[in-house]
C-alpha cells in the first residue's frame, strides 16, 4: 500500500489521489548530455514546449548548466543567467503551468522566479541557504536532492537520512511542508561504496522507503548512464526502453512525478504503471 502523502509543485497538486504527474526537460545548456533536449532560441523552447504539452506533459523544467556529475559544466552565473532568462520569459508568458529552473545558484533562482517560474529544482540540496531563503521568500515549490557523503553500509538509509536533514534545513528557512518534493538523486551519487548503478537500482526499488519521509517523490531516470552501464547503451539516444522500464517501476513503488525527455511514450508507461500500482492488493 502506498502511503499517502500530497503537495503543490506550483499550482498543481501532486501525491495521493493525483495522477503521476510528468515533466518535460528542456535545456539551454549546449554540454547537457543529451543533445536532442538542447534548443538555441526562445521561440525553439516554446515550439517544443508546446509538443511537450500537447503529449500529455504537466509542466516543464528548465536548465542552462548542466549538472550531470561525470560532464565538465562549470560556467559563470552571470552567464547561466544569460542562457536561461530568455528562455524563461518566452515560457512563461506563452504557458500556464509549473515551470521549475533547474539550478544551484540563488541568483539565477531568483531572476527566474521574478520571471514566472513557480518551481525550483536545486540538485545541491540547498547546499547554498540563500537559495532556500529565495524560495520562501517566493512562495514557491521546491525540489531538493540528497548529497554524496562518501562510502556507506546502506545506501538507502543515507539517501533518506540525508534528504531528512536537508527537509528539516529547508523547513528552518521557512519553506511549507506542503511546497517541498524529494528527488532521491538517481544518477548523481557516485561514491557510496558500490557502484552507482547499483546505488541506483536499490534507490528505485525502495521509493516507497523514500516517501516514509512525508513528501511527494520526483524521478528524474530518463535516458541516464545508469541505464547505459546496465545494458551496454553509451549513446543517450540508445537508451528510451531503459528509461521507461526505469519510471514505470518507479511509479509502481510510488513516485509521484517523473521528470522525462520523453513525454508521449513516458506518459502511457506511466499510466500502464500507476493502474497497476492502484490495483496491487
Amino acid at each position: 500500500m502506498v502511503k499517502k502523502i500530497n503537495g503543490f509543485l506550483g499550482k498543481l497538486k501532486v501525491g495521493s489521489g493525483e495522477p503521476v504527474r510528468i515533466i518535460g526537460i528542456i535545456n539551454a545548456s549546449p554540454e547537457s548530455f543529451y543533445g536532442e533536449s538542447i534548443i538555441k532560441s526562445p521561440e525553439k523552447a516554446v515550439e517544443l514546449a508546446n509538443v511537450m504539452l500537447k503529449e500529455g506533459a504537466d509542466g516543464i523544467d528548465v536548465g542552462a548548466r548542466s549538472t550531470a556529475p561525470y560532464l565538465e559544466s562549470q560556467i559563470t552565473e552571470d552567464e547561466e543567467v544569460r542562457r536561461i532568462i530568455p528562455i524563461l520569459q518566452a515560457l512563461c508568458s506563452n504557458f500556464d503551468i509549473p515551470i521549475s529552473i533547474d539550478t544551484q545558484r540563488h541568483r539565477v533562482a531568483e531572476q527566474a522566479v521574478l520571471r514566472g517560474a513557480t518551481v525550483i529544482n536545486d540538485i545541491s540540496g540547498g547546499s547554498d541557504p540563500e537559495l532556500l531563503d529565495v524560495a520562501s521568500r517566493f512562495g514557491t515549490s521546491l525540489i531538493i536532492l540528497p548529497q554524496d557523503r562518501g562510502p556507506t553500509k546502506d545506501c538507502l538509509e543515507a539517501t533518506v537520512s540525508d534528504l531528512r536533514h536537508r527537509i528539516q534545513m529547508a523547513e528552518e528557512h521557512g519553506n511549507p511542508s506542503s511546497k517541498i518534493l524529494v528527488d532521491p538523486g538517481i544518477g548523481f551519487i557516485r561514491d557510496c561504496g558500490i557502484p552507482w548503478y547499483d546505488r541506483d537500482a536499490i534507490i528505485l526499488a525502495n521509493i516507497a522507503t523514500i516517501r516514509e519521509l512525508g513528501k511527494p517523490v520526483y524521478v528524474g531516470v530518463s535516458r541516464k548512464s545508469f541505464i547505459g552501464k546496465i545494458v551496454g547503451a553509451g549513446d543517450p539516444s540508445d537508451r528510451l526502453p531503459g528509461s521507461l522500464a526505469a519510471g514505470a517501476i518507479a511509479v509502481v513503488n510510488g513516485a509521484d512525478v517523473i521528470r522525462t525527455h520523453d513525454i508521449k511514450p513516458t506518459l502511457q508507461a506511466v499510466r500502464v504503471a500507476e493502474h497497476i500500482r492502484d490495483n496491487s492488493h
